[in-house]
């Protein structure tokens, strides 16, 4: 394929890709902590929750849909087999049962927009905010659970590396590996783009949409927990007010701003890793700078705003739309 061809195809995120190598340079250059131990930690850690989030998040914008959910389920799944945990629990008994409910509000979420017809955005915001309050007030009594010092193998699964590469990088471009395997290769992918693409055209050529939405939502919730996982193996704990921060926005900025288009039916996983760096990097340049939350999240929303702008202009969301000259 030509450089013009893989250009034309994908715009925006080679336009973000180069973006990011510019700031990661200026960086290095300008701010003098930026490549110190700490600093890359802490850069490490935030792009590789982004990163495993947005996996999920861009498949389910892939098919034209939005989860709210995901930091819910993140965050409450976690806390709950931590709690379990604390309570002597064996994790052969805790971690599975665990698996069996993300998977069922996974499938809630489906069915909920599949068969009851309840728009993604309206669904996924009730589930998640019914997730956190019933595990706040049934099952989970504080804000912040911590690992108990019995779980190593969880607690070195932290620290492990793969020469200078931190096992928790790895998990993300696996993930995201396979992501894009699946959605390239197998029926799965090429139903989900279809659908995105035009969901009653995909439902009269037989493709089996409501199945399909169900099976995307659950696979959605599995990626959270396992972002769950991934704060637990590097805090030894988790904090359910990660719930009401901006993580979840930070996120669907991610995908977009990558450019995976809203419209569903383009982009893929490369995106996700091209808008992980660029927002990853941001985010860890505006916090060694000492910039308060109020003035970055103020940047933040000007950057979705922006990208939002972009991909109604190049992705228009149907053909009414996507006509020239229109005043």
């Amino acid at each position: 394929m030509k450089v013009s061809e893989i250009y034309r195809r994908d715009r925006q995120g080679i336009i973000v890709l180069l973006l990011s190598i510019t700031i990661f340079i200026i960086f290095i250059l300008f701010l003098p902590h930026f490549l110190s131990t700490d600093n890359l930690v802490n850069l490490v850690r935030s792009v590789t929750l982004l990163g495993i989030l947005a996996v999920a998040m861009g498949m389910i914008v892939i098919g034209r849909g939005i989860d709210l959910s995901l930091i819910s389920v993140m965050a409450m799944s976690t806390a709950w087999l931590l709690n379990m945990l604390n309570q002597q629990m064996p994790l052969a008994v805790a971690l599975p049962l665990t698996l069996l409910v993300v998977i069922t509000i996974g499938m809630v979420n489906g069915l909920l927009i599949a068969y009851a017809e309840i728009p993604a955005l309206f669904a996924t915001l009730a589930t998640g905010i019914l997730v956190y309050g019933v595990g706040r007030s049934q099952l989970i009594s504080q804000d912040v659970i911590y690992l108990p010092k019995s779980q190593h193998i969880i607690a070195a699964l932290g620290d492990a590396a793969l020469g200078p590469v931190p096992l928790e990088i790895i998990l993300f471009f696996v993930l995201a590996a396979l992501m894009a395997l699946l959605l390239r290769f197998f029926k799965y992918g090429r139903y989900l783009y279809l659908m995105g693409d035009n969901l009653q055209a995909a439902r009269n050529i037989g493709i089996p949409v409501r199945p399909l939405i169900t099976l995307q939502y659950t696979v959605s919730a599995l990626v959270a927990f396992i972002a769950g996982l991934v704060i637990v193996a590097s805090l030894h704990s988790i904090n359910t007010r990660i719930i009401n921060s901006t993580l979840l926005y930070d996120v669907i900025l991610v995908v977009v701003v990558g450019g995976i288009a809203l419209s569903g039916g383009r982009g893929g996983m490369r995106n996700v890793i091209y808008g992980t760096l660029l927002i990853g990097l941001l985010i860890n340049g505006l916090t060694i700078l000492d910039i308060s939350d109020l003035y970055q999240n103020f940047i933040k929303a000007s950057f979705l705003l922006i990208a939002l702008i972009i991909d109604g202009v190049i992705n228009p969301r149907d053909e009414q739309t996507d006509q020239q000259g229109d005043i």
